[in-house]
């Protein structure tokens, strides 16, 4: 079944923010901790960690 992921909020006050780079492609295995994403807003870069395994699909 699959898992939607969400961009995070990374502070209260973010409104927006831009997926820079995703790190792992689709069919990548991934595990909890994994860093699978980073994503820019207006004052800092931050990477996106996974909270379950799993593999990576691509959008249906």
């Amino acid at each position: 079944m699959p898992i939607e992921i969400l961009m995070p909020a990374l502070s209260p006050t973010m409104t927006e923010g831009k997926l820079a780079k995703w790190l792992k492609n689709e069919g990548d295995t991934v595990s909890s901790g994994d860093v699978i994403a980073e994503i820019e807003t207006d004052k800092a870069t931050m990477e996106v960690e996974v909270v379950d395994e799993g593999v990576v699909g691509g959008r249906s």
